[in-house]
């Protein structure tokens, strides 16, 4: 009886699919598009594929905050959807743009300020260090350019989401990801009597493909208005009680981003520094392949907000228990699914696409990448466990989870491992990953109090 109730029936996953779906194959295009620019990257040597893919590590930081204000904010649009509250949505859409672009121009300012000493942070006791920091730094600056439309595609694309019409920004963002290709093909090694730009050129198509973007999702909500846009002179018509219930679950929100993003950056820094560019390029390769099978996390969290955002937001607390358990199970079931899939994949796709890399390169990125579909189901089950949480508004489930065992566990693991042991990079990395047990167990624990069991539209009804 117990099992039955953790798995739900063909319909309840049908509709899941039907939203993941969406936001699956965005990611699935957006992934391949990355491989293939990696790709062409790494056809100018480790040493550009190592800059390129540093200075991207950088950027997946503010992407993370980028994320986290979508998320902060969608908590709210997606219970406001459910309970059919159009000004709710639009005051949670404000929240989106207007912190996503204050994060825009507070990094676009470090950018171009110190992008050689980002660089050089990320790249320490690494033999090549001077040539990824003067070939990173100039591909930074260049990608800052495309920070602003970044967060406001990012504020509209996930609104689309949640309120149930993924397709909308999967459709767009494809068309982006075709320009960015297109663009990188032209201008990296100059085909059809394009300049011969190299990294430059990988940059100048991001800058391309990103400014299309926003255009399009721009020129789209004006002819098609969605429920939740409101243009740019209404922006700062905010609601100050709403936005500052939003602003204290977001703290929560962004403390456990935070501690996941720095963690991850402070450990990446030390794989970095186990060798030359060689490693650098190798575990680039690996996550730029990784990535890819990571589309699951998009469905999921998208599922989850919709599902049970809009349940719990309806007023249907019980039933919203009933299908977190049958999310749980499902993310399981697929993790395994696309991890069996994705080591086949794996093996027939890095000695083709990585072929100008350097052997050692190629097998770091292959063990890498084994290691990651390993832990696949476990990850996918705990992005349905802060998913689930995230949608009744319980931001501090994932605060406490990420925080103590990042604290406590997987930085001191990697130093210690670093300074006492000659483990190679994809090693450390297995090792201290088994961290992520006790991220399950905690978020496990706070699960089972039901805090996360709450319709937050009526807590901020007299609001607005």
């Amino acid at each position: 009886m117990q099992l039955k109730n953790k798995i739900g029936p063909l319909s309840f996953y049908r509709e899941a699919l039907s939203i993941a779906l969406p936001v699956m194959l965005q990611q699935l295009i957006m992934g391949m598009v990355s491989l293939i620019d990696n790709f062409m990257v790494a056809g100018l040597g480790d040493i550009s594929m190592a800059s390129v893919n540093v200075a991207n590590q950088l950027n997946f930081v503010f992407l993370v905050i980028i994320n986290t204000v979508s998320s902060a904010g969608g908590i709210y649009l997606a219970q406001f959807n459910g309970a059919g509250d159009d000004e709710g949505m639009k005051h949670a859409y404000r929240f989106k743009v207007i912190f996503g672009l204050a994060a825009a121009a507070f990094y676009f300012i470090l950018c171009w300020l110190i992008p050689d000493r980002m660089i050089a942070m990320m790249t320490m006791g690494n033999a090549a260090q001077e040539e990824i920091v003067l070939t990173g730094s100039g591909y930074l600056r260049l990608t800052s350019f495309t920070l602003v439309p970044i967060a406001v595609a990012a504020a509209i694309g996930t609104s689309f989401r949640e309120i149930g019409l993924p397709k909308i920004p999967l459709y767009i963002s494809a068309a982006a990801t075709l320009i960015n290709t297109a663009g990188n093909w032209l201008l990296i090694y100059g085909n059809l009597g394009a300049p011969r730009l190299e990294v430059s050129g990988a940059a100048a198509a991001t800058i391309a493909a990103r400014i299309f973007e926003i255009s399009v999702f721009l020129v789209y909500v004006r002819l098609r208005p969605a429920p939740f846009f409101v243009g740019f002179t209404g922006i700062f018509r905010i609601n100050r009680r709403l936005t500052g219930t939003i602003l204290s679950k977001s703290a929560m929100l962004f403390l456990s981003e935070a501690s996941w993003i720095s963690s991850e950056t402070i450990v990446t820094a030390l794989y970095n520094g186990r060798g030359g560019a060689e490693v650098v390029a190798g575990m680039a390769a690996g996550w730029t392949i990784a990535n890819i099978f990571f589309l699951i996390f998009g469905g999921i969290w998208t599922a989850t907000a919709v599902i049970i955002g809009g349940t719990l937001g309806s007023g249907r607390l019980e039933e919203a228990r009933r299908r977190a358990e049958w999310i749980k199970s499902g993310s399981i079931a697929a993790g395994a699914i696309i991890a069996a899939a994705g080591a086949l994949a794996s093996t027939l796709l890095i000695p083709v696409v990585f072929s100008n890399l350097t052997d050692t390169a190629r097998g770091i990125s292959l063990g890498l990448i084994y290691v990651i579909l390993a832990y696949l189901p476990l990850w996918s089950l705990l992005n349905a466990q802060f998913a689930i949480s995230r949608s009744g508004g319980d931001t501090a489930m994932g605060m406490y989870a990420d925080v103590s065992v990042n604290t406590l566990l997987f930085v001191p693991g990697a130093f210690i491992l670093a300074l006492c042991t000659p483990l190679e990079p994809v090693l450390m990395f297995a090792i201290l990953k088994l961290s992520d047990i006790a991220k399950y167990l905690v978020a496990r624990h706070f699960l089972k109090k039901g805090r996360w069991v709450r319709n937050l539209t009526l807590e901020t009804s007299r609001g607005h």
